[in-house]
């Protein structure tokens, strides 16, 4: 099984998401459809940046690390500066 690390972008919050899912398609539909509890506020939510993994411990511990360095520019760091 595969689990991916996504970082998605919302261009009329002007804020990003970082999550972790087995299917990406079924996550990016539940997001842009307002039913995820944290994302349900907009729905135009792109994704840009996508890692891969072997193991779910594997990305949990990849999106915990993302989340805790509550750094904006870390963020866009990873997904290349490309908002907009």
């Amino acid at each position: 099984m595969e689990y991916f690390v996504y970082i998605v972008y919302s261009k009329a919050l002007d804020r990003y998401y970082v999550g972790h899912s087995q299917d990406l398609d079924d996550r990016m539909n539940r997001h842009n459809s307002g039913r995820s509890k944290y994302t349900k506020i907009a729905r135009d939510w792109e994704v840009k940046n996508t890692e891969r993994f072997s193991a779910r411990s594997e990305a949990i511990g990849r999106e915990r690390d993302i989340k805790r360095k509550k750094s904006r520019k870390y963020i866009e760091n990873l997904v290349g500066k490309d908002v907009g």
